[in-house]
């Protein structure tokens, strides 16, 4: 029998942005065309005090982040 392929939640693909004005837009955007929320934007500073970061999963449930350490 063969072993069932699933989506774990260690899936994760991020994209490093210019400014929290383009990871807001991407938020959006993947709300708009199927995505569903996995972390509004906002900073994380447990990770940095500039990190802007918006957090979705795709419609196979991969996690897909926007990211920038701009303080703009």
């Amino acid at each position: 029998m063969e072993n069932q392929r699933t989506v774990g939640n260690g899936t994760h693909i991020a994209f490093a942005v210019e400014d929290r004005s383009m990871v807001n837009r991407f938020y959006a955007a993947a709300l708009k065309y199927g995505g569903s929320d996995d972390g509004p934007p906002g900073l994380r500073t447990n990770y940095d005090a500039n990190y802007y970061g918006a957090f979705v999963r795709d419609p196979d449930g991969h996690k897909i982040e926007a990211v920038t350490y701009s303080a703009k």
